[in-house]
């Protein structure tokens, strides 16, 4: 059993479930229950949650096949924890009004930094 892919993938979906209540909340303050109309908190709200998605799935996929191949648990537990430390600062930087530009940067730069690590460990591994 991959425990350690198992562990970071727990902690991620709540962090989508609190990106997902975000939406939502921001839908019922802006009164738009479907598309984004003009509401600014609503499309934060929204990209933070739809930039999870887009990142954080295969980067989780990509650390699942390095425990699989029984990758040293500290490269696993570093890039885990460079994505979810990652995905909170962008979701934490983009949602605000003003944006929160250096944590966004930070977040992106994480996320890049262990999807970019995984993908070159499974390459050369």
């Amino acid at each position: 059993m991959p425990d350690i892919t198992s562990h970071y993938a727990a902690l991620l979906a709540l962090l989508l479930v609190v990106l997902s209540m975000r939406v939502s909340l921001a839908r019922r303050a802006a009164g738009i229950v479907l598309g984004l109309g003009d509401d600014r908190l609503l499309l934060r709200a929204s990209r933070a949650q739809a930039n999870f998605i887009e990142y954080a799935p295969m980067t989780l996929i990509l650390i699942l096949l390095l425990e699989m191949r029984g990758g040293p648990g500290w490269l696993l537990h570093a890039l885990g924890s460079m994505l979810l430390a990652g995905r909170i600062a962008h979701g934490l930087g983009i949602s605000r009004e003003p944006e929160q530009l250096r944590l966004r940067q930070l977040g992106m730069a994480l996320t890049f930094g262990a999807m970019l690590i995984g993908a070159a460990a499974l390459l050369l591994g």
